[in-house]
C-alpha cells in the first residue's frame, strides 16, 4: 500500500510490530466483541485485531485506502466516514462497543468528547495520543498539566496512561513522543447534575487560569450570577480544585441557571 500519509488527516503510520502487539495485548479483544477501529491507515493494527476478533468495523476517512484494505482484510467491515460525524447507533450490538485507534493528534479532543457523548454505547477505548496530551489527561490538582481535559475525562471515565511510545516506530516520524491511553466508561456520574452544564462550569473556571475562580466565573457566561453566598472558596484558582470540588461548585451554580 503506497499511498503517502496526508498531513490534513494527521497521518503517521505505526510500523513496529512489537508495539502493535503490545497495544493489542493491553486492549485484550475477544472474538464476540463489537470493536470499532478509528483510522486503520495501512492496516497494521487492523491485521492483529482481525486475528483476535470476528466483529471489527474500521472507520477510515481517507478513501484512497479503502479498496485495498477491503481486499486485504475481507473479515473486517470498512466505512469511509468521518468518525466525528459517525452515528454510533448504527452498530446493532447487544453489548456495548469497544473503540481502539491510532488517532490524528490534531483532533484528539474532539474524538475524546465524541466518545464521552456516546458512553452509553461505548464501554471503553484505547487510543494513541501525543504524550504531552496523555500527561494532561491523567494529571492531578496543583500540577501544571492539570486542567479541563483531566477533570472532564476523569469525571466521566477511568483514565490510564498505559505506556509511552517513541517517534521511531512511525512513518513518517512525528516530532513528538506518543502514548497509549485507556478510558473505561464505568463511572456513575451525579444524576442531579446535567453533563453539559458540568463541562461548561469546568471550562468557565479555567477561562482565566491565573486568576481566582471568582474572576474567571465573572468573565464567563455565568458573569451575571450572585456568588456571594457560595460555600466554595472562590478565592482559589481552578487548578486547586478536585473533581469533587467541581461537582460541588456546579451544584451551587446550577439552581441559578434557568436554561439548564
Amino acid at each position: 500500500m503506497k499511498n503517502r500519509p496526508l498531513k490534513r488527516f494527521g497521518q503517521n503510520y505505526l510500523t513496529d510490530r512489537n508495539t502493535i502487539l503490545k497495544i493489542v495485548d493491553r486492549f485484550n479483544p475477544s472474538k464476540d466483541e463489537t470493536i470499532i477501529e478509528i483510522g486503520p491507515g495501512r492496516g497494521a493494527l487492523t491485521k492483529e485485531l482481525s486475528l483476535a476478533s470476528k466483529n471489527i468495523t474500521a472507520i477510515e476517512i481517507d478513501n484512497r485506502v479503502i479498496e485495498t484494505l477491503e481486499i486485504q482484510f475481507p473479515n473486517v467491515k470498512f466505512l469511509n466516514q468521518d468518525f466525528l460525524k459517525m452515528d454510533f447507533t448504527q452498530f446493532n450490538s447487544s453489548k456495548k462497543i469497544r473503540v481502539i485507534g491510532n488517532i490524528p493528534y490534531n483532533i484528539t479532543s474532539p474524538i475524546l468528547f465524541r466518545l464521552l457523548e456516546n458512553r452509553t454505547i461505548v464501554s471503553d477505548a484505547m487510543l494513541m495520543v501525543q504524550y504531552e496530551v496523555a500527561k494532561r489527561m491523567v494529571s492531578r490538582p496543583r500540577t501544571k498539566d492539570y486542567g479541563i481535559l483531566a477533570i472532564i475525562l476523569n469525571y466521566f471515565a477511568t483514565v490510564n496512561l498505559e505506556f509511552k511510545i517513541p517517534p521511531t516506530v512511525f512513518k513518517p516520524k512525528p516530532k513528538v513522543d506518543s502514548a497509549i491511553i485507556s478510558l473505561k466508561f464505568n463511572k456513575e456520574c451525579d444524576d442531579k447534575l446535567n453533563d453539559r452544564f458540568f463541562i461548561d462550569v469546568v471550562k468557565a473556571a479555567f477561562g482565566n487560569r491565573r486568576k481566582t475562580l471568582k474572576n474567571s466565573l465573572k468573565n464567563s457566561s455565568f458573569g451575571e450570577l450572585d456568588f456571594s453566598n457560595f460555600k466554595t472558596d472562590l478565592s482559589k484558582r481552578a487548578e486547586e480544585l478536585s473533581i469533587t470540588d467541581f461537582i460541588k461548585l456546579a451544584k451551587e451554580i446550577q439552581p441559578l441557571i434557568d436554561k439548564y
